[in-house]
């Protein structure tokens, strides 16, 4: 399965684009499902599948449900209970929504899957949430203490204290599952991201900040595509400064991107209906990508140094952090981050520096002579 998740700057298209790609790839004879949270008008198109989010229906479906597994505790409370007809979604009901979107995605039976993102930053936010709340769960309820399940009665009497109740594990280990499935989607070698972005300076700097926070996830981008291109041929005297900023952004892009950049053109009034995003010519999703490498080098002879390899393109220098925690890197770009598991030779060495060069980020390692295996 082929999954494309479309994204950029707020007001630069994404779902247009989000809707011509579906429609691309149903034409070309894949099934397609696009998931969107704003209205889609794209006609009935034969392969293609439409599904529009509804955050604020499953916020109250789950609510209502937890609310009635917790009965017997709410009633002891004296609790009022709630009536769905009164529950409004809070913050964070779109993300959670988009994440089921995307692991029941990945159970249905589909060539290709259109995801029409949030606006970036917000996008990539979501796309690191599954990785963040796994870990979160497992800090807060190892795996290994369900071990003790049959014990916690006799301890709790023991100590004296409450211990865990037995459906507290079973909801932590079913949503650790639920994140784990629509983790392996966004994870997996066949999703890709699409930037659409309009060219300029303000697109440049989306565009700059988009690759580094997608490269910090380690996810692949599909494309890069420039949307709104004035044509050349104009005589309008008033749009002759935006065409001019709009070719040297794009020859920036060239040289950067290469084939993944694609551009789109103006059609001179906002695209509606199958027709006009026909006429976009947005490309069909292209072959799956290998899978972004974090390399470590062992210039142990030369240096006495392993290096980490980390690609951020467009990071800058000055927005760069990092944290050793245990077996563990926090690593902060801009308004990104990121917690990443050493690499097990990385655990058995200290921090040593890091560099930025040529888009990449290195960690230096040097062994700990209490843990580096001893050689004759």
């Amino acid at each position: 399965m082929r999954t494309l998740l479309v994204t950029g700057p707020g007001g630069s298209g994404r779902t247009t684009v989000a809707k011509a790609t579906a429609l691309t790839a149903a034409r070309e004879g894949a099934r397609t499902l696009l998931i969107s949270a704003d209205p889609v008008d794209t006609a009935e198109e034969p392969g293609l599948t439409v599904r529009r989010l509804t955050p604020g229906d499953a916020f109250r479906d789950d609510l209502l449900a937890l609310q009635k597994k917790a009965a017997s505790a709410l009633d002891l409370l004296g609790a009022g209970r709630l009536e769905g007809e009164e529950l409004t979604p809070l913050p964070g009901s779109d993300e959670l929504a988009l994440l089921r979107a995307l692991r029941d995605a990945g159970q249905a039976a589909y060539d290709t899957v259109v995801v029409d993102l949030p606006p970036a930053p917000r996008a990539l936010a979501l796309l690191a949430l599954p990785e963040q709340l796994r870990r979160y769960l497992r800090r807060l309820l190892p795996p290994e203490r369900q071990a003790a399940r049959a014990l916690r009665p006799m301890l709790g009497r023991i100590a004296g204290v409450p211990m865990p109740a037995g459906w507290l594990y079973d909801t932590a280990a079913r949503w650790d599952a639920e994140l784990a499935a629509a983790q392996a989607v966004i994870e997996d070698p066949g999703t890709t991201v699409r930037l659409v972005v309009e060219p300029g300076p303000a697109g440049a700097d989306a565009v700059r900040a988009a690759a580094t926070g997608l490269a910090l996830q380690g996810l692949r981008t599909d494309a890069v595509l420039a949307n709104r291109v004035l044509p050349d041929d104009t005589t309008d005297t008033w749009l002759a400064g935006l065409i001019a900023q709009q070719r040297k952004t794009l020859a920036e892009w060239t040289g950067t991107y290469g084939e993944e950049l694609r551009t789109l053109p103006h059609l001179g009034h906002d695209p509606s209906g199958a027709d006009d995003l026909a006429a976009l010519g947005v490309p069909a999703p292209g072959a799956a990508r290998e899978p972004v490498e974090w390399p470590v080098t062992d210039a142990l002879a030369d240096d006495g140094v392993l290096v980490w390899h980390i690609p951020l393109p467009g990071a800058v220098r000055d927005e760069l952090g990092l944290i050793r925690r245990g077996d563990e890197l926090v690593v902060t770009a801009g308004p990104f981050r990121r917690i990443v598991t050493l690499p097990s030779a990385l655990r058995r060495c200290t921090v040593a520096g890091a560099g930025l060069r040529e888009g990449e980020l290195r960690v230096r390692f040097t062994p700990d002579p209490d843990l580096w295996p001893r050689t004759r």
